[in-house]
C-alpha cells in the first residue's frame, strides 16, 4: 500500500509485544519504516485507548443489566458444590 507520505514521517506505537516480535519488527526494518522510540511500561497516551476503554465499560454495563437475576441466584447457590469440589481436588482442574 502506498500512502505517499515521503520519508518525513515517523511511526509512533507502544511497546506491546504484538508490535515488537521478530516480524513486526523485521518488517518495519525491511521497509525502512522510521519508528518513534518508545520506553516500555509508559503511560498510554493516545487517546484512543480511552475511547476503547470506555467503550467496552459501557458495553459491560449494557449486557450486565440484561442479565436475569435467577440466573446470578444459580450461580450463588451453586458455589458450594463448587468449591467442595475443589477442595476434593486439591486446587486442581475441576469440571467447573
Amino acid at each position: 500500500m502506498k500512502l505517499k507520505l515521503g520519508r518525513k514521517w515517523v511511526f509512533q506505537m507502544n511497546n506491546d509485544p504484538k508490535h515488537t516480535a521478530k516480524l513486526v519488527t523485521k518488517w518495519l526494518k525491511d521497509n525502512k519504516v522510521n519508528v518513534l522510540e518508545w520506553p516500555s511500561q509508559s503511560p498510554d497516551l493516545n487517546p484512543i485507548e480511552y475511547l476503547w476503554s470506555e467503550l467496552k465499560r459501557r458495553f459491560c454495563q449494557e449486557e450486565r443489566a440484561k442479565i436475569p437475576l435467577d440466573c446470578c441466584e444459580k450461580l450463588v447457590e451453586g458455589n458450594p458444590k463448587r468449591l467442595h469440589q475443589v477442595i476434593q481436588f486439591k486446587g486442581n482442574s475441576t469440571k467447573y
